[in-house]
């Protein structure tokens, strides 16, 4: 038996265009690999996760006209697609698997993840019956992503006969995570004694990235295929009854691993690309300010959607030194983009004479400081407005998380590339960029980081190095620590709740600041949800 792992990008919410897509690979995956089983991903026809589409009047009707136009194109393979299905009035997460117009069985998904970026109890009931059925002489089990996470459904399975289990996935991308989805899988393989077969999706979803990866462990839990990262893929997997009833794999494509850094960065492309085309926009346009935040946006934004595509604006004030339009400039003619200087001393002098009222006996602080990124944001915007392209915003997570940005300022945008990446992880970034090309001058990452707001300003005159700052970030933001258990760590108490605080109370400016793709396995996003008036004390 030939199974088909058909890795797809589908369109949140396109059901049409995802049902054709979907057939056409179905056909050739008939023609060209002769495929007996073809498995797309989860939720493939809505595309993962749907939302509140799934709450529209006419969702079942959609759904049921792509069904039907699926069923009539009687197919000769079994295709194996996830949909939302709704029965005696519960809609359900679901799989059908459709022979030649005939609908063989279809499986409910037994467990609802309700954590991090999953919602799925707002929408789905849970199932609670296994799926298997007899294809070619084979038991097939059938199961749908989180329910591969938990041990209930593989039991099952085999008790009711499973030679084999396929399992779809809508399973977003964060750090590691490809290795996470292989040990559990072998968790589940020991447990079973059978092989698995793992679909994903691919692509991504505003915040949210998709990285593939589908792949096939045998029932030692050896990888026998692995479908690339970030990348659409059809890849066969042979299988056979041995002597004694035990299913074996055949080895098939193998794709290679990146390693954290570089599979990092490709995530960082296609989320940004994938956002950019799928929402229709012909281009974007950012503040370059000589700094590596900047830079490293800049060169992300290139890599996904092609230098023609991206404008690059150096706004210099009084303090803006030299060396950063130098290399603001550098960069520009690097990577070949639309490149263009406009002071802002004229802007912002305007506004002080405006306000000279209002500022009159009282001595200068940030709000002068302010003023200079936001008559930024005003020509970003204005440019935006014009040209009808997104602005980029350059800030990274560990900005971010203590509020080291200006509201309509610096913040002022539609996407922030690296709202989840720390500032640590930017310079690992920015370096193993510049192993492909040099486009990032060296002092540009090796020099101290300043907003270049004031004199002689740099960062840490505000905040902890970023080396200690991030580590404390990464406890509070992404484990869930109390601060008293940070501070057990060996970190500074001072420093501690200095931190917690400046992340506490600057709750209003995320809510107000621009979605970015996440990284990591907490962002600031759907999956961190804090309220922005609150009593909580630090404490335990």
């Amino acid at each position: 038996m030939r199974i088909l792992m058909v890795q797809l990008n589908p369109l949140v919410g396109d059901i049409p265009g995802n049902t054709e897509k979907l057939l056409a690979a179905a056909r050739k995956g008939i023609t060209e690999h002769k495929a007996d089983i073809i498995v797309f991903p989860e939720l493939v026809l809505t595309a993962y996760p749907p939302e509140d589409l799934l709450l529209r009047p006419s969702i079942d009707r959609r759904i049921e006209t792509a069904l039907n136009k699926i069923k009539q194109a009687a197919l000769p393979a079994c295709l194996v697609i996830g949909y939302p299905c709704r029965e005696q009035g519960k809609l359900y997460n679901s799989l059908a698997v459709i022979h030649a117009g005939e609908c063989l069985a279809t499986y409910h998904k037994q467990c609802l993840p309700n954590y991090q970026v999953f919602d799925e109890k707002r929408y789905f009931e849970a199932g609670n019956k296994s799926c298997v059925l007899t294809i070619k002489g084979i038991s097939v089990a059938f199961t749908i992503c989180e329910d591969l996470w938990e041990a209930g459904p593989m039991q099952q399975a085999v008790k009711d006969g499973a030679q084999l289990m396929i399992n779809i996935n809508g399973s977003p991308f964060h750090q590691n995570k490809s290795q996470e989805r292989q040990k559990v899988m072998r968790q589940r393989i020991a447990e079973g004694k059978i092989p698995v077969i793992y679909v994903n999706q691919v692509g991504a979803q505003d915040e949210l990235v998709f990285d593939g990866g589908s792949m096939a462990l045998d029932s030692n839990g050896k990888l026998c295929a692995m479908a690339p990262l970030y990348e659409e893929a059809s890849i066969p997997v042979d299988c056979r009854l041995d002597k004694a009833g035990q299913l074996e794999l055949q080895e098939s494509e193998i794709a290679p691993l990146p390693d954290r850094i570089a599979g990092t960065y490709q995530a960082l492309v296609l989320g940004l690309r994938e956002y950019i085309e799928k929402n229709g926009f012909p281009g974007v346009v950012l503040g370059l300010s000589g700094g590596i935040d900047s830079a490293l946006t800049l060169a992300l934004a290139v890599d996904a959607l092609g230098a023609e595509k991206v404008h690059a604006v150096m706004m210099p004030f009084t303090y803006t030194s030299e060396m950063s339009i130098e290399d603001a400039r550098k960069e520009a003619l690097a990577l070949g983009v639309n490149y263009r200087l406009i002071a802002i001393a004229d802007i912002y002098d305007s506004f002080m004479r405006a306000l000279q009222d209002e500022f009159s006996g009282r001595e200068a602080d940030i709000s002068e400081q302010n003023i200079q990124a936001r008559s930024r944001g005003v020509l970003l915007m204005a440019i935006s407005n014009k040209l009808n392209l997104l602005v980029l915003t350059t800030g990274n997570k560990s900005e971010l998380a203590v509020g080291y940005s200006t509201l309509y300022g610096d913040m002022a945008g539609g996407f922030d590339v690296l709202k989840d990446v720390p500032k640590m992880l930017v310079y690992e970034l920015a370096r193993y960029r510049n192993t492909i090309k040099e486009v990032i001058p060296p002092r540009v990452i090796e020099r101290p980081p300043s907003a270049e707001l004031a004199p002689e300003q740099v960062d840490e005159d505000n905040l902890p190095p970023y080396e200690l700052l991030d580590q404390i970030l990464e406890l509070y933001i992404e484990e869930d620590m109390s601060a008293e258990a940070i501070i057990n760590r060996g970190f500074d108490k001072d420093t501690v709740e200095h931190v917690i605080r400046l992340v506490d109370r600057n709750e209003h400016k995320r809510r107000q600041a621009p979605i970015g793709i996440r990284i990591s396995k907490r962002g600031f996003g759907r999956d961190r949800r804090y309220p922005i008036t609150s009593g909580w004390k630090l404490g335990d």
